[in-house]
C-alpha cells in the first residue's frame, strides 16, 4: 500500500479533520520539546533559566524556521506532482531536498558557533542568564542537521498526505526528550545545559528511526535511498530554493522579528523576560495545535492546484477556517479562564505570576488572527506563491511586530504591555491582506509549479 493519500476526491470536511488529528497532536509533542525544557529548567534551576532558554531558544528557532521554510517548498512540490500524477518526479525532489536540507543546517550551525556572543549581546540577555543561555546556544546550534532532518521527512509525508508517521517520529521524540530532561536537569544537576542535551538527542533518536523506518518502507515511501539520489539535481533545486527562500525568508523574519522584541522587553528586567518567555511558550503551544490545521490543508489544497481543480481547492479554504475558528474560541475561553494557573506550570516565581495578567490581556488580541492564516495561509502556501507569502511574512513579522512593539511599548511609554500588545497585533498583517487574496481571485490564472516539471 502506497504511503501517498488521493485527496482530489472523497468528502472535504472528514478527509481535512481525519488528516488534521494527527498534525495536531504532532505539533502539540513537538512544542512539548521545548515546554518541558522550560518546566524542568523553571522548577530545578529557577527564573535565570528560564530567561535563558527563552533567549537562546529564539536564535535555535530562526535556524530551524528557515530549514522549515525550505522544508516547505519540497512539500508543496511532493503535493502537486501527486495531483498532477507525476509521482515518478519524487526520487529526484526528495534526494535534492535532503541535500540541500543538510547544508543549510550545518551553514547555520557555524554561524551560531561563530557569533554567538555578539548575538546575545544584541539581544540584551539578562547577566543572570547569560552564561546559561551561552551553554544552551552552543548545544542545540551544533544538532540543527537532526532537527532540520526531521522536518524535511515530516514535510515530505505531510506532501504525501501522511499525517500518522510524523506523529508516530515526534512521540518517540517526546518521551527520549521527557527522560533524559529529568534525568540530565533535575537528577544530575546540569542545569540549562541538561535540557539542551535532552532535546537534541530526543531529535537524534527521531531522525534515525524516521529515516531506518523509511528505508524499510522505501517502495511505498517514493525514494531509493541510492548514493546517487541525493545528488543535487538543478532543475529541483532551482524550483526548491525559487519556492523555498521566499518560505525561509517569511519563516526566519517573523522569528528574527521576536529576537528584537526580547531586547526591547530584556530592558525590562529578568522577571518580564521570564514572564515573556513563558508566555510565549504557551502561545506556542496555542499556536502549533491550530497550525496543523494549516499543515493539513496546504497538501490538501496542493494537490487539487496540481489536479486544476481549484473549485474543490477553495473549499478546502472554507472548511479550514471553520474549524480553525472552533478550535481558537476554545483556547480564547481556555486562556481567559486559566491563563495564570498556567503560567504558574513553569515557574514558581510570584512576581512571574503577576506579570502573566498583563501578558494575558494584551496577547489575546492575536487569537482571531490565527483563526483567519490557517486557511488563507495555507491556500497562499499550497498555491506555491512563495514571493507573496514572503511579502506578507516581512510585514507581519518585521513592520508591524518590531514597529508596533515599539510604537506602543517605548514611544507611547506603555511599558511590558505595549510590547506584547504590538507582538499581538501583528499577524494581522498576515491574515487581513491574505484573506482578500483568496476572495478576490487574482490567483486563477496563475501558472503551478507542476507545470515546470
Amino acid at each position: 500500500m502506497s504511503i501517498s493519500k488521493d485527496f482530489t476526491q472523497g468528502k472535504i470536511p472528514k478527509q481535512l479533520l481525519l488528516f488534521t488529528l494527527p498534525f495536531m497532536a504532532s505539533n502539540a509533542l513537538q512544542v512539548l520539546y521545548s515546554t518541558i525544557d522550560m518546566m524542568i529548567v523553571g522548577k530545578f534551576v529557577g527564573t535565570a533559566g528560564l530567561s535563558a532558554v527563552a533567549q537562546s531558544s529564539q536564535i535555535v528557532n530562526f535556524a530551524t524556521m528557515v530549514c522549515l521554510g525550505v522544508s516547505n517548498a519540497g512539500q508543496v512540490l511532493v503535493s502537486q506532482a501527486i495531483g498532477s500524477g507525476k509521482k515518478e518526479k519524487m526520487n529526484h525532489i526528495i534526494g535534492t531536498l535532503f541535500s540541500i536540507l543538510v547544508i543549510l543546517a550545518l551553514i547555520f550551525s557555524v554561524i551560531i558557533l561563530a557569533l554567538k556572543t555578539g548575538i546575545l549581546n544584541l539581544m540584551n540577555v539578562p547577566t543572570e542568564s547569560y552564561k546559561m543561555a551561552t551553554e544552551y546556544l552552543i548545544i542545540c546550534g551544533c544538532g540543527l542537521v537532526f532537527t532540520a532532518g526531521y522536518n524535511m521527512v515530516s514535510a515530505v509525508l505531510r506532501g504525501m498526505g501522511d499525517s500518522k508517521r510524523p506523529l508516530l517520529f515526534i512521540v518517540i521524540a517526546s518521551v527520549v526528550n521527557l527522560v533524559l530532561d529529568i534525568l540530565f536537569t533535575g537528577i544530575l544537576g546540569w542545569g540549562v545545559a541538561g535540557a539542551a542535551w535532552a532535546t537534541i538527542i530526543g531529535q537524534a533518536v527521531s531522525l534515525t528511526f524516521s529515516v531506518y523506518y523509511l528505508y524499510k518502507h522505501k517502495q511505498e515511501f517514493g525514494f531509493d535511498f541510492k548514493k546517487e539520489s541525493f545528488m543535487v539535481e538543478k532543475n529541483y533545486a532551482k524550483m526548491i530554493i525559487s519556492l523555498g527562500a521566499p518560505m525561509a525568508v517569511q519563516s526566519g523574519f517573523i522569528n528574527l522579528s521576536m529576537l528584537f522584541v526580547n531586547s526591547m522587553i530584556n530592558k525590562v528586567g529578568v522577571v518580564a523576560s521570564a514572564t515573556f518567555g513563558v508566555g510565549c511558550r504557551i502561545d506556542d503551544i496555542v499556536n502549533k495545535i491550530s497550525q496543523g490545521i494549516q499543515y493539513a490543508a496546504m497538501p490538501m489544497i496542493s494537490q487539487n492546484i496540481g489536479a486544476k481543480n481549484q473549485d474543490r481547492a477553495k473549499k478546502v479554504v472554507y472548511f479550514a477556517w471553520l474549524y480553525s475558528g472552533i478550535l481558537t474560541a476554545f483556547f480564547l475561553i481556555l486562556y481567559i479562564a486559566f491563563g495564570k494557573q498556567l503560567f504558574m506550570i513553569f515557574s514558581d516565581d510570584t512576581q512571574v505570576h503577576e506579570m502573566s495578567k498583563v501578558f494575558i490581556s494584551a496577547i489575546l488580541w492575536m487569537f482571531p488572527a490565527f483563526a483567519v492564516m490557517r486557511g488563507s495561509g495555507a491556500f497562499i502556501q499550497g498555491l506555491g506563491n512563495a514571493k507573496l507569502s514572503m511579502i506578507l511574512a516581512l510585514l507581519d513579522g518585521v513592520v508591524l511586530r518590531i514597529g508596533l512593539s515599539w510604537l506602543f511599548g517605548t514611544a507611547f511609554n506603555m511599558g511590558f504591555y505595549g510590547y506584547v500588545l504590538g507582538y499581538a497585533l501583528a499577524p494581522y498583517g498576515y491574515a487581513v491582506p491574505s484573506m482578500i487574496y483568496f476572495i478576490s481571485g487574482k490567483w486563477k490564472n496563475r501558472k503551478t509549479l507542476v507545470d515546470e516539471m
